[in-house]
C-alpha cells in the first residue's frame, strides 16, 4: 500500500513528459482561461467607474435646480418687496428759471455779474447809459413847471372873471340907461326943432337936431348889444373855470410824463427779483440791449423733479404718496420727497402739435402725463440741483391715504 502512494507522488512530480500536439490545445485553453480570469477584474473596474460617472452626471442636474429654485425664490422676494411700487427713468430735475430783460433800449455801462453768480433779491446785475433818460426826465420837469405856471394864470384869470363878469354886465346896463337919457333928450330937440316956426330956427338946427337923434338911437342899440353880452355872466364864468380844469388836466399830463421819465430811468438799473444763480447771460459790458431783450436768467435754489409717468402707472397714483429720488449725476444722494400735483392732461396734449386722432389712420401710443414731485429730504444744506438733470423715482404707492 505505501508503494502504491510512493508510485503516486512521483507521477505527480513536477516533470512533465514532452507535449504532444493533443495536450497543446489543452495548454492553449488553460492559458486562455487564465487570460479571462484575469480580465474578469478589469471589466468589473469599468462596470464601477461607470456607475460613478452616472452617479456624478446628476451634480449638474442637481445644481441647475437648485439655481432655478432660487430664481423662484429671488423672483418672489423682488416681486413682494416691491409690489405697490411705481417707476420711471422719464423724469428730470425742474425749477423757476426767471428770464431777465431791460425794459430800456441802450448801451451796458456796467456789469455786475458773471457767469454763475450767485445773486441776492434787489442786487444791482447791470446798468444801461442813463444820459437820454436824464435828459427826458428833465425836460419833463420843465414841462410840468410850464403847466404849473398855465394853470396859476387860469386860476388867476377865473378870480378875475368872477368878479368882472358881473361888474361889466352893470356897466353895461348904465351905459344902456345913459344912452336911452340921451336919446330922449336928442328926441325932445328934434321934435322941438320941427315943431317951431321955420321963420324962428335955421335949417342947420334941425339938421344938428336929426343928427343928435340918430346918434343917440345907435348909441342905444350898441348900448343894448353891450348889455346882451355882458349878461353872459355865468357863461363866462364856465369858461374861466373850464380853463382852469384844462390847466389842471395838463399839470396831471406833465406830472405823469416826469413819473415815466423817472421810471424809464430807473430802468437803466436793472436789479435781480429774487435770490438765484445768473445762468446763460448774452450781454457783456459794452453791449448794446434793446428792450425786452433777454440777457439772462436766474434760476431760483428751490427744485423740485418732474416725472413724466406712462398713463397705466397712474391708477393708484395720487398727492401726497413718498417718492424715492436718484439723481445720474449725484448718486451719492439719497433724496426723498412726495408726489405734489399729477398735471390734468398728458404732455402731448399741450405741445406745439397736439395730436389730432379724429384724421387718418390711428395707431394707440402709450401717452405719458407729468407729475411734480417735491424734494423733502436728503439734499444737503446749501447744495442746490441745476434743472434738467436726468432722475429715477420710485413711488409707493402703498405710503400715504389719498387726499
Amino acid at each position: 500500500m505505501s508503494d502504491t502512494v510512493d508510485e503516486t507522488r512521483e507521477d505527480t512530480s513536477p516533470t512533465r513528459p514532452p507535449a504532444t500536439r493533443s495536450d497543446t490545445k489543452p495548454d492553449r485553453m488553460d492559458r486562455a482561461d487564465a487570460n479571462t480570469s484575469r480580465s474578469e477584474p478589469t471589466r468589473d473596474d469599468d462596470n464601477r467607474e461607470a456607475d460613478g460617472g452616472k452617479r456624478r452626471s446628476r451634480w449638474p442636474l442637481i445644481i441647475l435646480g437648485i439655481v432655478v429654485v432660487l430664481v423662484i425664490v429671488a423672483g418672489f422676494t423682488y416681486w413682494w418687496m416691491t409690489r405697490g411700487f411705481e417707476s420711471t427713468d422719464d423724469a428730470y430735475t425742474d425749477g423757476n428759471s426767471v428770464v431777465i430783460a431791460p425794459k430800456v433800449s441802450g448801451y451796458v455801462t456796467e456789469l455786475d455779474v458773471n457767469d454763475n453768480t450767485i445773486v441776492k433779491a434787489g442786487q444791482l446785475l447791470f446798468k444801461i447809459d442813463p444820459r437820454d433818460y436824464l435828459t427826458a426826465r428833465d425836460q419833463a420837469i420843465a414841462n410840468l413847471a410850464l403847466a404849473r405856471s398855465q394853470l396859476s394864470s387860469a386860476e388867476v384869470n377865473l378870480e378875475v372873471t368872477r368878479v368882472r363878469a358881473p361888474a361889466q354886465l352893470a356897466q353895461a346896463q348904465a351905459q344902456l340907461a345913459q344912452a336911452r337919457a340921451s336919446q330922449d333928450q336928442a328926441e325932445q330937440n328934434f321934435r322941438r326943432q320941427r315943431a317951431v316956426d321955420p321963420r324962428a330956427t335955421t335949417q342947420t338946427n334941425i339938421d344938428q337936431a336929426t343928427a343928435q337923434l340918430k346918434t343917440e338911437t345907435a348909441s342905444v342899440s350898441a348900448a343894448q348889444a353891450n348889455v346882451q353880452v355882458a349878461n353872459l355872466v355865468q357863461q363866462t364864468i364856465q369858461t374861466a373855470e373850464d380853463q382852469v380844469k384844462q390847466s389842471l388836466a395838463q399839470v396831471a399830463q406833465a406830472e405823469a410824463a416826469l413819473a415815466q421819465a423817472n421810471v424809464n430811468l430807473s430802468y437803466t438799473e436793472i436789479r435781480a427779483p429774487q435770490d438765484g444763480r445768473v445762468t446763460k447771460r448774452n450781454i457783456d459790458l459794452g453791449s448794446y440791449v434793446q428792450a425786452g431783450q433777454q440777457s439772462f436768467y436766474i434760476v431760483t435754489p428751490e427744485a423740485w423733479v418732474t416725472a413724466n409717468f406712462k398713463e397705466g402707472q397712474l391708477a393708484d397714483m395720487h398727492p401726497g404718496q413718498p417718492v424715492s429720488i436718484s439723481v445720474d449725476a449725484y448718486p451719492q444722494l439719497d433724496l426723498h420727497g412726495h408726489i405734489d400735483s399729477i398735471q390734468q392732461g398728458s404732455g402731448a396734449q399741450f405741445s406745439a402739435f397736439p395730436p389730432e386722432n379724429a384724421t387718418g389712420n390711428y395707431v394707440k401710443i402709450v401717452r405719458r402725463v407729468p407729475v411734480k414731485i417735491i424734494i423733502d429730504s436728503g439734499l444737503p444744506e446749501g447744495q442746490t440741483l441745476p434743472l434738467g438733470l436726468s432722475v429715477e423715482v420710485s413711488v409707493d404707492e402703498r405710503g400715504a391715504e389719498r387726499h
